[in-house]
């Protein structure tokens, strides 16, 4: 089969929905091309750094790659592409120059190449993410690894959000808590709080790929017989009470179920929220205290920012 890459020139802000378009518009495979990635600097513990070439990256904002079967609808895909996109401006996303390009890749050079790029990361104190095709032996007693296959419509579990999630869950979760994970995605934080020792995890995604992409991670993992996914927008008509919620989405989508999280939270829960663009921090902080939150603490990584926010008991 015949492929094209279709590549986005836009912000890092505008990484997450601009992924999601090009998944829900039948893409194979997501790559993120961001210069800081050739700035920053990682702890090579598990051989997973590499050289990566300049020439690959944008001077400013992030390419985000997706590629797609050629055949006689792939116009109007891109077209399709390009207007919601676009139509990301009537939520305020700043999507900077959003050039889209095309150009024809070979199936070989993409389906299986990116893999060796994936390997073992230790993101927080006890967690280590690995990919189902790496063996991988714990360095510590104390090391916890999860296992994910990423597939084709979630990344890898190492982007800042996600590790800033996930740092937050090992920090606050107890034992024997219920969790509830709204936009759980490939379920990496579902699974990262039932091997920190949550009883339950009730998970929850409008993406019918999420649900079964939770499902299946769950099961690499072992915990799938504790943690309940089910097909949901947000916390519309969930009745439960959680110790703990967290969040790994857009500020924009995360202030629309402000409300509905503080009556989904028992008293002095916590509300852990991901996926905040440092522009839209203030937003998120506005909206959590407007409807009774206290705000426990900020943690911030490259451009992203997350907030764990409390329900203090009356």
């Amino acid at each position: 089969m015949r492929w094209s890459e279709i590549c986005v020139h836009t912000t890092n802000e505008a990484i997450e929905p601009i992924s999601n378009i090009l998944h829900e518009t039948g893409a194979s495979g997501v790559v993120i091309e961001d210069p800081l990635d050739l700035i920053t600097e990682r702890e090579d513990n598990f051989g997973e750094i590499y050289e990566l070439n300049k020439d690959q990256y944008p001077e400013e904002g992030v390419y985000i790659k997706a590629y797609l079967p050629i055949n006689s609808f792939l116009g109007e895909t891109v077209d399709e592409i390009k207007q919601s996109i676009n139509n990301l401006l009537l939520y305020d996303i700043d999507i900077g120059s959003n050039t889209v390009t095309l150009s024809e890749v070979k199936e070989e050079e993409w389906a299986t190449a990116w893999k060796k790029y994936y390997k073992p990361v230790k993101i927080s104190k006890k967690i280590t993410i690995t990919p189902t095709w790496e063996d991988y032996v714990p360095v510590s007693p104390d090391e916890i690894v999860l296992e994910l296959d990423p597939g084709m419509a979630f990344g890898t579990g190492t982007h800042p959000t996600t590790v800033l999630s996930i740092q937050g869950i090992e920090r606050y979760v107890q034992e024997n808590d219920d969790i509830i994970d709204v936009g759980c995605g490939s379920g990496v934080l579902s699974i990262a709080s039932i091997l920190l020792g949550a009883k339950e995890v009730f998970a929850y995604d409008l993406d019918d790929i999420a649900v079964k992409s939770t499902g299946l991670n769950a099961k690499l993992n072992k915990v799938d017989k504790r943690i309940h996914v089910k097909q949901n927008n947000l916390l519309d008509n969930v009745n439960k009470q959680a110790d703990i919620i967290v969040s790994n989405i857009l500020a924009e989508i995360i202030i629309r179920f402000i409300k509905e999280a503080w009556y989904n939270l028992k008293d002095d829960g916590l509300f852990i929220t991901s996926g905040i663009i440092q522009a839209k921090k203030d937003l998120v902080k506005d909206q959590l205290l407007q409807n009774g939150f206290t705000i426990i603490e900020v943690n911030e990584m490259e451009d992203w920012v997350s907030i764990v926010a409390k329900k203090v008991g009356v």
